[in-house]
């Protein structure tokens, strides 16, 4: 309004600025978060033995995707449909996965720690 009202374009600046600055530190946050987190997950994993090479593969598959499902897991991680399965129990066993449809057949897994990062 002041702007409009009184020409005053320098508290238009420093509103917008501002925006800016708190949008930057935002970011700088989320992103500090998400360090976090994929350091505790790739600890959690890297006690899985001959398993954490594949966990590793779908985990950063994770980061670009949070929403997984087991054919996913298996084509990420090039194993059988079984070892996927065997796979994703571990990982919901460390709380990096979560079931989301609550259905017997055609389960969907999200990495809920991940998403709550950017809500």
């Amino acid at each position: 309004m002041r702007v409009r009202e009184k020409a005053d374009i320098n508290q238009w600046f420093k509103f917008f600025l501002v925006g800016i600055i708190e949008t930057a530190q935002n970011g700088i946050a989320t992103f500090d978060n998400i360090l976090k987190l994929k350091t505790v997950a790739e600890r959690k994993i890297q006690t899985l033995g001959s398993r954490a090479a594949n966990a590793q593969k779908v985990l950063d598959y994770l980061y670009q995707r949070p929403i997984i499902n087991a054919a996913k897991v298996s084509e990420v991680a090039g194993i059988s449909p079984a070892s996927s399965y065997k796979l994703i129990a571990d990982l919901e066993q460390f709380n990096i996965l979560h079931e989301i449809t609550g259905g017997k057949r055609g389960r969907l897994y999200r990495f809920d720690d991940y998403v709550k990062l950017f809500r």
